[in-house]
C-alpha cells in the first residue's frame, strides 16, 4: 500500500499519536464535479513530492516525534451515507481509543458529520473550527439531508459541538441560498469571512479563537476550497478569491497552540486537477 510519506503501516500502536485515516467517500449527488471519493489516493501518491524536513525547522521529524502511522482506507462505499457513516465513525473511534489523533483525508464535506460524532463521544465540550469557503450549515433537503452542505447544521442540532465556541472561518463567494451567514450564526457559531480573516490578520483571528477555546477539545475540519481554484483547482465547489498558498500555510502555523483531538482535511477531488 501507498502510505502517506511513506509512514509505517496499519493501527496506531503504543505511543502513536497521529494516524492518517483515508476517507474514500463522496455523497455523489453534485452535477458535473464529482471525483473526491479518489481524494485520499491521490494525497498519497502526491505526498511524495513532500519532505521530512522543512529547512527552518530542520531539528524536528514531527512524524518521528509522534510516532505517526497510515491505517489505509476505510471500506466504503460511495453514495450510501447510512452505511457509510457508521463505518467512518468506528474507524475514527478505534484511532482515537488507541490513544491517537485521526487525521482523516476525505472524501467531501459530509465525511466531517460521522467523524464529528467519533469525537464528540469520548471529548466533551468539543468545539470546531472549520476553515472553509462554505459555511456548511445549510438546511438539510428532504431528499439528501446528509449531503455535503449540512454536516455543521446536523452537528449543531445533535449537540456534538459547543456551537458558542465553534467557528466558521473563510467563508466567501456565492451561494445557492439566500442568508447563509446568518442561518449559521443562529446556530449560535461564530463566522469570519475571508474579507474578516484578511483584514484583521490571522495571528489575531486565531489568538482570538484559543482564547476563546480556552484548551478545551478542538475538532479542525480543513476544506481544501479555502484557496483559491488558482492554487488549488481539484475541489469539488471552487469559489474565487480565496487564499495563496502562502497565506494557507500562515494560516495553518497560527493554529500551534490548540488542543486538536481530530481533524479532517476534505474536499479533494483529482479529477478536475489535470495537472495533478
Amino acid at each position: 500500500m501507498q502510505t502517506f510519506l511513506d509512514l509505517p503501516p496499519g493501527p496506531p500502536g503504543a505511543g502513536c499519536r497521529a494516524a492518517i485515516l483515508g476517507v474514500p467517500y463522496d455523497c455523489g449527488i453534485h452535477p458535473f464535479r464529482v471525483g473526491s471519493r479518489e481524494g485520499p489516493a491521490e494525497v498519497r501518491r502526491q505526498s511524495r513530492l513532500l519532505r521530512r524536513f522543512h529547512v527552518s525547522r530542520a531539528e524536528r521529524d514531527p512524524l518521528a516525534e509522534m510516532n505517526a502511522v497510515d491505517c489505509g482506507d476505510i471500506p466504503l462505499v460511495a453514495g450510501r451515507p447510512l452505511q457509510a457513516f457508521p463505518a467512518i465513525e468506528a474507524a475514527a473511534g478505534a484511532v482515537l481509543d488507541a490513544g491517537a489523533i485521526p487525521v482523516a483525508i476525505g472524501g467531501d464535506g459530509s465525511v466531517s458529520l460521522p467523524l464529528l460524532r467519533a469525537a464528540a463521544i469520548r471529548h466533551p465540550g468539543l468545539i470546531a473550527l472549520h476553515i472553509d469557503a462554505h459555511t456548511d450549515a445549510y438546511e438539510p433537503g428532504e431528499a439528501d439531508p446528509l449531503d455535503p452542505s449540512t454536516q455543521f447544521t446536523h452537528a449543531a442540532t445533535e449537540g456534538l459541538v459547543d456551537v458558542r465556541h465553534s467557528w466558521h472561518v473563510g467563508i466567501r463567494g456565492f451561494t445557492t441560498q439566500n442568508g447563509i451567514i446568518p442561518r449559521a450564526r443562529g446556530l449560535g457559531f461564530g463566522v469570519v469571512t475571508t474579507e474578516d480573516l484578511l483584514r484583521r490578520g490571522f495571528a489575531q483571528t486565531m489568538a482570538e479563537f484559543r482564547d476563546g477555546a480556552g484548551g478545551r477539545p478542538v475538532y479542525l475540519c480543513w476544506d481544501m476550497d479555502i484557496f483559491d481554484p488558482a492554487v488549488a483547482p481539484g475541489v469539488c465547489t471552487p469559489t474565487w478569491g480565496g487564499l495563496s498558498a502562502r497565506e494557507g500555510i500562515e494560516l495553518m502555523r497560527a493554529l500551534a497552540g490548540l488542543n486538536i483531538v481530530a481533524a479532517d482535511f476534505n474536499t479533494v477531488s483529482p479529477a478536475q486537477d489535470v495537472n495533478g
